[in-house]
């Protein structure tokens, strides 16, 4: 993730008309970027049915009716004022996520999408990914998300293992998790099955159990996590009995070798895809594009001809709620600096095992390649990278040690 610093205190920002935002914005400035970025869309439902003890998402428990109509109204807010960000750009994926999107009803995900049709330029082949957990699903209600638009599902399935879910705090069960699966393939030709692996008392034939029936499905893309403890999570504070690292080791091995058996591409970090099914909007944020996050505590990156702009909304949906009323849900909004782009592109871009071209960092950070030649001479030399005129790409060791080689580029 990329850090947003928060403003302190109970500060808010004055609302901005759509014309002091476009001249704020347009004006010269650090950057010289020839041409603006291919543009996404994220959209946070910011409700689950019970928060998980590792998950470090901005996600909270539903108590009650969610106020579904009153939230959708705002999400509809929100976009009309970000609006004077991004005149005249097309949107190319969307991305709706949580929380669990797939408590959402089935007249209101309808309403959701009439609402983006109606303000925002859509490709033609726009790629539209809807998150859903198998404790929600219900086969009539997936065929209506489908009929509103939605082309595409991540499932966040986690494990097939019912001692292991419970462990996760998952409320679906080993056959939940199943008939998810079956549903998705029903009604969706492109769906991702996220998988986490260094699960509590997990063995490796147990990591191999899941990763086989996942493939038993064959899904055009699969996530697969290694299980980590993140602060201010329950699992950060009372640390579950985990896998040792060469028990983990031995797993991503195993990951390694029956992945590319199975016909599957390891593209990025943790993820997989069949010929022709890379998840494209996730692509967008590893190549350093732009993105609009609209919805309780969403995050946008934005470029203008000379400067990049970061936003956060208001986490709690009750605050985004209101300050979307009164004309500025933003909560954080900044300029990155141009002493620190080429330290952001290096953190996404160097996530990808196949690298990138030189051009593209021209491209997205506005500067040329020589900004970070220092770097990429330290990490040449160490073995953590390979690079010629027309690739820059992490070395297998490179990958092995990511963290540190994306903190050279600090």
């Amino acid at each position: 993730m990329i850090p947003i610093k928060v403003v302190s205190g109970d500060a808010k920002p004055a609302p901005r008309s759509p014309a002091a935002s476009a001249l704020q914005y347009l004006q010269p400035g650090a950057l010289n970027l020839a041409a603006l970025p291919p543009l996404s869309l994220y959209i946070h439902y910011p409700w689950c049915v019970r928060k998980c003890p590792y998950c470090d998402f901005n996600s909270h428990e539903a108590k009650g009716e969610l106020p579904e109509e009153e939230y959708l109204a705002a999400v509809r807010l929100d976009l009309e004022q970000s609006l004077p960000l991004i005149w005249g750009r097309k949107i190319y994926t969307i991305f709706i996520g949580g929380g669990t999107p797939s408590l959402m009803s089935a007249k209101g995900l309808d309403r959701l999408m009439s609402d983006l049709r109606s303000l925002l330029p859509l490709d033609g082949d726009c790629e539209i990914t809807m998150e859903a957990n198998p404790g929600t699903f219900e086969a009539e209600k997936f065929r209506s998300y489908r009929e509103s638009g939605i082309n595409r599902l991540s499932i966040g399935i986690q494990s097939f293992n019912a001692q292991h879910l419970k462990a996760l705090g998952r409320i679906h069960d080993d056959g939940e998790a199943r008939r998810a699966v079956e549903i998705a393939h029903a009604n969706f030709d492109n769906f991702n099955l996220d998988l986490m692996y260094a699960l509590p008392t997990q063995t490796l034939a147990e990591a191999k159990q899941d990763l086989d029936t996942a493939l038993s499905f064959a899904p055009p893309h699969l996530s697969l996590y290694h299980l980590t403890m993140e602060p201010n999570t329950v699992f950060a504070k009372y640390p579950p009995a985990l896998p040792d690292d060469d028990a983990s080791a031995d797993m991503q091995d195993m990951i390694a070798q029956a992945m590319p058996a199975a016909g599957y591409e390891h593209y990025e970090v943790s993820a997989y895809a069949q010929p022709g099914r890379k998840a494209r909007h996730n692509l967008n944020y590893w190549e350093f594009g732009d993105y609009l996050g609209i919805g309780a505590g969403a995050h946008s990156k934005i470029s203008f001809p000379h400067r990049v702009l970061r936003q956060a909304r208001f986490k709690q949906p009750k605050s985004f709620m209101e300050a979307a009323l009164k004309g500025n849900p933003v909560q954080e909004e900044y300029e990155i600096a141009r002493e620190d782009m080429g330290f952001e592109f290096m953190l996404n871009a160097l996530r990808l095992t196949g690298g990138f071209e030189p051009n593209l960092f021209g491209e997205r950070t506005g500067m040329g390649i020589n900004a970070i030649e220092k770097q990429l001479n330290a990490a040449e030399a160490k073995g953590l990278i390979y690079r010629d005129h027309k690739l820059i790409k992490p070395t297998e060791l490179g990958m092995r040690f990511l963290n540190d080689l994306q903190q050279m580029f600090l």
